[in-house]
């Protein structure tokens, strides 16, 4: 592959599938500094006789030595990583013990020491498997007309290495590395830039809250990490998306709570504070993977705390829906209760509160109690009477509590003919206050408990037979209350 060689400024600039070399000269002395994507190489030459002194990264430097100083007034502090446990570091020592095994006079315990401390400390995703044995190598062809390459085949790496990622932009914090996920390349979170995010075990940074602008801020290479693409993030309104900045692959998501609150809730957190909640949820999971809480503001809204929330006019505090599967037709009910026991139903003329637990029942009136078990696959609620609202709250998530609300409680799911599940009440903002209820169910061949939702691996347990939401014609019962 041929590429063109340009000057700018007075600098000579070559391209080829190596890499990206830089002529320039200077008096009598010629500089050139070669880089391949990961490794730069810098050659002065003077003239014949001559050493040139020049100042190196931390210290001085000539061209048959490099010191670098250790002191912390001239260099900035080093960065001290701990040895990743899933590398193999013997192996890795193994590997970079290969560097003496060039021919060349140049001292070659430093390039071993960095080779080491390197490789067991971060994976090998940008090629550092060979790195330090080919700038070592091409270093010693700078003073020599070549070198061995028999520590190629020994160390398994390519006879013409190719520069890395060269078309592949990466931000300042980020470099160019294989994407073991799908295949090609992709930039990966430096190793200082990511330790305060990983120690934290987050994605991003705090959720700003001013005034009525909220705003989340996510890291782009800590989501590929994670195999997470930033389009495939939302808010619980699905029509609030992610963005992110072509330069630095922050990756932003936020909302007005009064020109477009996206979704938001009025809730009470475990201090018993009211707060404006949200979340940042994965499309593919529909999991919650950042908590979007912030302070409740007075002027936002004009509703007064102590308000009530009932049944919507025109609904009914139990809903119905009649299943029918082959010569059979069963009757699904959901039924809503105020206290634990489920004595006390809610009606027209019961008046809920914000932070309230309310507790439901769901039940399935069948033929054979012990073969067949009712399952709640999910329950979700939305500001508006459609179960396909792009505003979409999630309460369970394969028959489990979903990650986004921690007061869902379940019980009984999957093990007969009826379970239950309670949460704290709350309501949307923004005009329409209305919450919806919706919750999809199925029935399940019991055999072994095996219609049990395994919610401690956010799993389910395999099923012998499980009735398709086909089969019974898609069993969905709602509930809607207003404020």
């Amino acid at each position: 592959m041929n590429f063109n060689t340009t000057t700018v400024h007075g600098v000579e600039l070559s391209k080829d599938q190596t890499g990206v070399t830089a002529k320039m000269s200077h008096s009598n002395y010629t500089m050139s500094v070669f880089f391949d994507g990961y490794t730069a190489q810098i050659h002065i030459k003077g003239p014949s006789g001559q050493v040139p002194f020049v100042e190196g990264l931390c210290g001085n430097s000539s061209i048959n030595e490099a010191r670098l100083s250790d002191n912390a007034d001239i260099c900035e502090t080093k960065y001290e990583g701990t040895n990743d446990t899933t590398i193999n570091c013997s192996k890795s020592t193994e590997r970079c013990n290969l560097l003496p095994s060039i021919a060349c006079h140049i001292n070659p315990e430093p390039y071993v020491t960095a080779c080491t401390n390197t490789l067991c400390k971060y994976p090998a995703v940008d090629g550092l498997n060979c790195q330090f044995l080919e700038a070592y190598a091409r270093a010693c062809s700078l003073y020599s007309n070549g070198t061995q390459d028999s520590w190629r085949s020994m160390a398994n790496c390519l006879a013409t290495p190719q520069a890395f990622c060269q078309d592949r932009f990466c931000s300042a914090h980020e470099f160019c590395g294989d994407d073991f996920l799908n295949g090609g390349t992709r930039c990966h979170c430096r190793a200082i830039f990511a330790s305060p995010y990983r120690s934290e075990n987050t994605l991003g940074d705090p959720v700003v809250c001013n005034d009525t602008a909220k705003l989340a801020t996510l890291v782009g290479c800590l989501l590929e990490d994670k195999g997470i693409h930033y389009t495939d993030l939302h808010l619980y309104d699905k029509t609030c998306k992610a963005q992110m900045d072509d330069v630095t692959h922050m990756v932003t998501i936020g909302f007005d709570t009064k020109t477009n609150p996206c979704g938001t809730m009025i809730r009470m957190n475990n201090e018993n504070q009211t707060i404006n909640k949200n979340g940042v949820i994965l499309e593919s999971t529909g999991e919650e993977v950042m908590d979007f809480t912030c302070p409740f503001v007075i002027p936002e809204i004009t509703i007064d705390f102590s308000m009530d929330i009932k049944v919507k006019e025109g609904s009914s505090s139990t809903s119905v829906a009649y299943v029918t599967f082959g010569n059979w037709t069963y009757t699904l009910t959901m039924k809503a209760f105020i206290d634990s026991r489920r004595t006390q139903p809610v009606d027209s003329n019961t008046l809920l509160h914000l932070n309230q637990r309310v507790w439901f029942e769901l039940k399935a009136d069948i033929i054979d109690y012990e073969k067949v078990a009712l399952v709640t696959q999910s329950c979700y609620a939305t500001n508006e009477p459609f179960a396909n609202s792009s505003l979409r709250y999630n309460l369970i998530v394969n028959g489990c509590p979903s990650s986004a609300d921690q007061t869902v409680i379940i019980e009984s799911n999957g093990e007969s003919a009826s379970n239950y599940f309670s949460f704290r009440m709350f309501r949307f903002t923004g005009k329409n206050a209305n919450v919806y209820l919706h919750c999809n169910l199925s029935l399940c061949l019991n055999e072994n408990n095996s219609c049990i939702p395994n919610c401690s691996q956010d799993k389910r347990r395999r099923r012998s037979a499980m009735y398709k939401h086909e089969d019974i014609n898609s069993a969905l019962l709602a509930m809607a209350w207003s404020t």
